[in-house]
C-alpha cells in the first residue's frame, strides 16, 4: 500500500499552476487564457492482511478567462454561469444559518 501511496504522491507534485491556468489561445485579435478553480483529494486505508482500498477525486470550476485585446491591458472577464452555479448553494446556507440564528436571537 505504502508504493501506491509514493506513486500517487509523485504524479501529482508537479501539478501547479497550469491545472487553474490553461494555455493562451489565438481568437482572431485578442488573446484568451483560461482560468480555472480547482482541487483534488484521494484516500485509502486498509489493513495488515493486504486487503484496503482507495479513491479520489477532483472538481474544476471554469471561472473566467483573462483576455487581451489589440491597444488595452489584459482584463478578466468572469464566467456568469459558473457564477450563479457556485453562488446559489453560498446563499442558501447563509439564508438557512441567519434563519436559525434569528430563531435563537428571539428566544
Amino acid at each position: 500500500m505504502a508504493n501506491i501511496v509514493t506513486q500517487i504522491a509523485d504524479k501529482v507534485r508537479p501539478i501547479g499552476v497550469s491545472t487553474n491556468y490553461g494555455e493562451p489561445v489565438e481568437v482572431g485579435d485578442q488573446t484568451l487564457i483560461p482560468v480555472s478553480l480547482g482541487w483534488f483529494g484521494f484516500g485509502g486505508g486498509g489493513d495488515g492482511d493486504d486487503n484496503g482500498g482507495g479513491g479520489g477525486g477532483s472538481v474544476s470550476i471554469p471561472i473566467g478567462a483573462y483576455v487581451r485585446r489589440p491597444g488595452k491591458d489584459l482584463e478578466f472577464e468572469p464566467n456568469l454561469i459558473s457564477l450563479v452555479a457556485v453562488s446559489i448553494p453560498l446563499v442558501w446556507v447563509t439564508g438557512t444559518v441567519l434563519r436559525k440564528l434569528v430563531r435563537v436571537l428571539k428566544k
